[in-house]
């Protein structure tokens, strides 16, 4: 049996997720109008000379090779995909360079996939010269069609040794035109110049936000997602006018790349976040999280709901500097840091801004949703790489999927007012025994908002096992604005209807080893929709900016780093994933063998 490496699964899902668009509706959507989608998908491959360096899988040409070889046999048949190389026709020298840096080749146009020749093209790249990427860039977009979601799978080890064109200039040209393009940067260890580089170009298709050193030069934002980088030890200042009578929501998402080697007591990384008043008071609300186990691969989110502005100022100008309409100011900073990581990762911003409700609905927090198991055996539902590419699942019913050892995989379902879910995640058997198969599974339950509402782990051993282990389903009770009221804190954070998210995790092995686990969701969505609160003035784009338009319409970027292959391997792939404007829970799974809960204060 052949083994996968961790990136190869890695990338095969991460590019599944990237290719599959959910087109949404700006009103309540029907069900079944809610069918896959694809956006068409330029993947350019370099193959420069410096791509035959030494990989555990051969070479880093053949380590990428086997990623998109994953990726083509298990894309989904009405994937348009197509593909571009640079660097196959030339040497490296000096003397090469002239017809080297224009040396960008389109193999395959971004139409339906054809499997045996876009594999046969991929077989045939030899790798050998210059790396033009900026031109690469440019000529793979203008494949693309010239309307609706496209995105561009970058992959590349090194800088662009070409230029001009400089590539994150050829990003940012794309995104002035207008065009609506998510651009997807993936290092194959690179140094920190290759990934600013790579950084810069993803960051150019998104909106990007650079927070200040203090409140009262903190850049304004409106309700939706932002992207920032954040350094070691740094605190980062960002400015929401918030409405009388609005409730506001604040997150961050950190993603911390895979390393090998790290201890379990050099392996903590937490970020803390906290709200500040007119003139910079403190307001006395912050949350801080934790990760243990960060070089798993990690992706940790801190979130704060506040409520400052419905409360009515009662005292003096300076008392009540946290209460009422006006400007707030939110931080968030990287306070322990593990050993290995970089000096400065990105960071995505959530802002969410909730009108005062002059109708909440009903009171009654109602009871939770009975699980219903389906029958049948399950309809394909290839996972994301990321929250940001979570599967939109079609309410009730069977998904099935195959997990990696490493995996994280993500899926997403849309509940309307009065509805809630109920959902089990079985692991089934692969044939396989012993402690090259024994690994952490996990499944977690998230709100719109970013909040963990429930969560669940135990150890797969190669045998059939499900989650939870203990209960007969993860449940979520029917959403109502309510709901906040609650007694119950996990219920609290189900009191706004939108997209609520599931993540699940197949963790790393003990010993080298790579065999697929075959994978069933088993999902129930019930309640009859009701109207919902009535707001005293409109959402326009929606609390989160999610009916501004098509899922990655607005995208934004961030880091996920992956390991390369075996724990022999010490290169790391870094994708930078895109990040659609739908209402997305962008956070991680931050559990592992050895897990500590997140502390909040």
């Amino acid at each position: 049996m052949s083994r996968f490496t961790t990136f190869t699964a890695v990338f095969a899902a991460c590019l599944l997720g990237l290719t599959m668009v959910a087109q949404q509706a700006s009103a309540q959507p029907n069900r079944s109008e809610q069918t896959a989608k694809y956006a068409p998908t330029m993947l350019i491959l370099d193959a420069s000379g410096s791509m035959q360096r030494p990989d555990p899988a051969g070479t880093m040409m053949d380590a990428a090779k086997n990623a998109v070889r994953t990726f083509v046999g298990a894309a989904p048949a009405e994937s348009k995909v197509g593909l571009t190389v640079y660097g196959t026709s030339t040497g490296n020298t000096e003397a090469d360079k002239p017809v080297g840096c224009r040396d960008v080749q389109v193999l395959r146009q971004p139409d339906a996939l054809d499997r045996a020749a876009f594999t046969s093209a991929v077989d045939g790249i030899k790798a050998s010269g210059w790396t033009p990427m900026g031109t690469a860039l440019r000529q793979a977009a203008q494949t693309l069609p010239n309307s609706g979601p496209r995105s561009i799978v970058l992959v590349s080890d090194g800088d662009d040794t070409c230029a001009p064109p400089d590539p994150c200039a050829v990003a940012q040209e794309l995104k002035k035109q207008g065009i609506d393009l998510v651009l997807h940067a993936i290092g194959f260890a690179v140094d920190d110049k290759a990934r600013a580089q790579l950084t810069c170009m993803a960051q150019a298709t998104g909106t990007p936000i650079t927070g200040a050193a203090s409140y009262d030069k903190a850049p304004a934002a409106t309700p939706g997602q932002y992207l920032d980088t954040i350094g070691q030890k740094e605190k980062r200042y960002y400015a929401v006018d918030v409405p009388a009578g609005a409730t506001a929501y604040f997150s961050g998402i950190v993603s911390f790349p895979r390393v090998p080697g790290i201890s379990t007591i050099d392996d903590f990384n937490s970020l803390r976040l906290q709200v500040f008043g007119r003139e910079g008071q403190d307001c006395n609300a912050s949350e801080t999280e934790q990760a243990s186990r960060s070089s798993d691969g990690v992706a940790l989110t801190i979130s704060k709901t506040f409520d400052g502005a419905t409360k009515q100022p009662t005292g003096s100008a300076s008392s009540d500097r946290c209460k009422g309409a006006g400007r707030y100011y939110f931080s968030i900073s990287w306070e322990r840091v593990s050993l290995g990581v970089p000096a400065r990762l990105p960071i995505e911003l959530l802002v969410g801004i909730e009108p005062a409700a002059t109708d909440p609905g009903p009171v009654a927090v109602l009871p939770p949703t009975a699980f219903v198991e389906p029958v049948g055996p399950g309809k394909p539902a290839p996972g994301g790489g990321s929250f940001t590419v979570a599967t939109t699942l079609d309410g009730s019913g069977r998904y099935s999927d195959t997990m990696q050892p490493g995996e994280y995989l993500f899926y997403r379902v849309k509940l309307d007012w009065g509805q809630g879910l109920a959902y089990r995640v079985h692991f089934d058997e692969n044939g396989v025994k012993g402690l090259n198969v024994v690994s952490n599974i996990t499944t977690t339950l998230y709100s719109p908002f970013g909040d963990e509402i429930d969560w669940d782990s135990h150890v797969y051993t190669g045998t059939a096992g499900v989650l939870p282990s203990n209960d007969p389903a993860m449940v979520t009770v029917p959403i109502r604005y309510h709901n906040r009221d609650a007694d119950q804190a996990d219920v609290r954070k189900q009191s706004v209807a939108g997209w609520y998210f599931i993540a699940v995790k197949l963790g790393s092995t003990f010993e080298e080893g790579h065999t697929p686990v075959p994978v069933r969701l088993d999902l129930t969505v019930a309640g009859t929709p009701e109207p919902g609160p009535v707001y005293s003035s409109a959402l326009n784009g929606g609390v989160l900016g999610e009916n501004a338009g098509p899922r990655l319409d607005k995208p934004l970027d961030r880091a996920v780093a992956q390991d390369v292959s075996s724990s022999k391997s010490s290169q790391n792939w870094i994708p930078i994933a895109a990040i659609g404007a739908g209402v997305v829970a962008i956070l991680g799974v931050v559990l592992g063998w050895l897990f500590i809960r997140r502390r909040r204060s």
